[in-house]
């Protein structure tokens, strides 16, 4: 799956872990201010990617509380990843 596809309700982000003395530290790129921190990879991995369905999950119940279904249009919409630097374009 390449990021910034949908498919199956699951959306590709990228993580990024730093291992900083004792403990690891993990953000999404995509995500500002969504990050993590735990004694191994294996925890940091979990934390972060809990911490971020529990907030798409309580922001999508603040906007259908905030919104009747008839005011409301909802839609998937996709954005291109950008190419990290120095990536080779793939042909046409």
């Amino acid at each position: 799956m390449l990021r910034g596809e949908q498919e199956d309700g699951r959306i590709a982000l990228t993580a990024v872990y730093l291992k900083l003395d004792a403990e690891y530290f993990g953000f999404i790129e995509e995500l500002p201010g969504m990050n993590s921190r735990g004694r191994t990879l294996h925890d940091t991995r979990a934390a972060l990617q809990e911490l971020a369905a529990e907030v798409f999950a309580e922001e999508r119940r603040t906007v259908a509380e905030a919104h009747t279904a008839s005011s409301m249009v909802r839609e998937s919409f996709f954005l291109q990843a950008p190419r990290p630097p120095g990536a080779a374009s793939r042909p046409s």
